[in-house]
This record gives C-alpha cells, structure tokens and sequence, in this order.
C-alpha cells in the first residue's frame, strides 16, 4: 500500500473538510512511516495558568491519526473515532508548540489503531502520549 494523499493534498482537504480549526494545525511531515503533526499554540488553546490544554492536545493527536488514515484510504473515507486513550506525562507550556509524531499500528478492514507521541517543538521528552482506535465503515478498503 501506498499513500494516496501526499502532505500537500492532505492539508489542502483538511482546510477543506476543517475550515474551522485548519489554522490550528500544520503537517511538518507525512510518509508511510507516519506523521508529524504541530499544534501551533495560541491563546485559545490556553488553560488557566498559561498550559497546552487538555482538549487542544487531544485535537491534535485525533486530527494527526485522522489524517494517516485517510493518507492511506483517500479523502473519501468516512473513519470516525472509536476509541481513544491518553497519557499526560509532563506539563506544556503555553509558549511552545506541541509536535505530533504518529503511526499507525494497525490499519485493518474495520479498524485502525494509531499511536501519537506529543513533544514541546525543539524538545525532546515527550509531554503526551494517545492511542486511537477508528471505525472504517464498509468496503472502505480495496
């Protein structure tokens, strides 16, 4: 299998599909190894005491899987969150972005499962870590 959406493709459909929360998100890197994804902090994403929200964090790793998985099924599959999991392990300063990097560890006929480790951009220690599961409705998959 092979990528049917490349970076570019991927960001112009998901400023598409997301007008509302595009500009929130920039796609660093995407390949068959998976997916770098940035959350470029603004004040929106800000919760009381100037840290990375909880939401805004999970935002990124959901979009970040959403996008693997139609990077490989093309913009026309209709995958929907099933499941998700996440792990907060250290605090995210508001004044930082927060990369995404992703992979897919499973892309079956109904199911997907991603797995999403969340840095501060320029750091190394991972603040967050998700797994997510998503539906793929059926014969979604040559």
């Amino acid at each position: 299998m092979s990528l049917t959406m490349n970076k570019l493709e991927m960001t112009a459909y998901l400023a598409e599909i997301f007008p509302q929360v595009c500009q929130d998100f920039n796609i660093d890197a995407l390949d068959m190894d998976g997916i770098t994804m940035r959350l470029m902090v603004a004040a929106r994403h800000l919760r009381p005491g100037g840290t990375v929200s909880g939401p805004s964090m999970f935002a990124l790793a959901d979009v970040s899987v959403y996008a693997m998985i139609l990077s490989r099924l093309g913009p026309k599959a209709l995958a929907v969150t099933t499941s998700s999991s996440m792990d907060f392990l250290r605090k995210p300063e508001g004044d930082n972005d927060i990369i995404a990097r992703g992979q897919l560890l499973k892309l079956g006929r109904s199911l997907v499962v991603g797995d999403v480790l969340m840095f501060p951009a320029g750091g190394d220690k991972p603040l967050a870590r998700a797994t997510m599961t998503y539906s793929i409705p059926p014969n979604k998959i040559a």
